[in-house]
């Protein structure tokens, strides 16, 4: 199996924690050139320098510190990059932080809004600025990290669950349409996962409820065949493959990584 990512350029959002930093990893120690992407640059000179004792010295990462919360500055950010350092993108991996949680009946408007640009909008951004370098090497990986709430919308989440929804749809249309390029538009989509985002999720339901944090974890625990959360690792090796020549004729799916909890097919 051709996993080898030896001289792609990889653009990883939101990894200087959590999910994206695991994926940012794992790209590199198949041998990709990795460039960071988050809002804290302290995290993300710390992460560079971590990447150093991964894969060779032949390997050039570097990051990119910007807010997704504002479309117009990823966009700029991403252009004066590429101009500076000369890259085309093989691998972009759509990544960033989840509304709060909430139902959506009491959503705002404004809530809605900065889902659909830091998620939905920001996906497009980049993808626009990496497709015809993706076309003209005839290599590309479009790999948006969601949810499975595409697949089983999940309580009290109402506005991720509707951007999740509008990001898979944008996906499945984006891979209708590259595809004949050599370029796949894939989603995948973790369940519960040691994360920074699951034990702040746990604690707005405490706040609100008044449950204690570890009962509610133990519910959740309940709901997972595998009886355990998912490390953000094992997210990490399913973007991995996605990203790799061996996946090269997967195309416009959704790959829950959940440890079985989804019940739809």
């Amino acid at each position: 199996m051709n996993l080898d990512l030896k001289g792609k350029n990889a653009f990883v959002g939101g990894s200087s924690k959590g999910i994206g930093k695991a994926i940012a990893y794992e790209l590199a120690r198949l041998g990709a050139n990795v460039t960071l992407v988050g809002r804290e640059e302290p995290s993300l000179m710390q992460c560079l320098i971590d990447m150093s004792f991964i894969g060779s010295s032949e390997q050039r990462h570097d990051y990119v510190a910007v807010d997704y919360s504002h479309p117009d500055k990823v966009k700029s950010a991403v252009e004066r990059h590429m101009k500076k350092s000369n890259k085309t993108y093989h691998i972009l991996v759509n990544n960033t932080g989840g509304p709060a949680s909430g139902k959506i009946v009491d959503a705002k408007e404004d809530e809605f809004i900065k889902a659909i640009e830091a998620h939905l909008i920001c996906n497009h951004l980049l993808a626009g600025l990496f497709i015809d370098g993706m076309k003209k090497s005839g290599y590309g990986r479009i790999i948006n990290i969601i949810s499975t709430s595409v697949k089983q919308p999940l309580p009290n989440l109402g506005v991720s669950n509707t951007t999740r929804w509008a990001v898979a749809a944008w996906a499945k249309t984006m891979a209708n349409e590259l595809g004949e390029f050599g370029i796949t538009v894939n989603n995948v989509l973790p369940g519960a996962t040691e994360t920074e985002r699951l034990h702040s999720l746990a604690n707005a339901k405490s706040e609100k409820t008044g449950i204690a944090v570890e009962k509610i974890k133990e519910d959740m625990l309940r709901e997972i065949p595998m009886k355990r959360f998912g490390k953000p690792e094992e997210v990490a090796n399913a973007v991995a493959f996605l990203a790799s020549p061996a996946a090269a004729y997967i195309n416009g799916i959704n790959v829950p990584v959940d440890g079985g909890r989804t019940t739809s097919l």
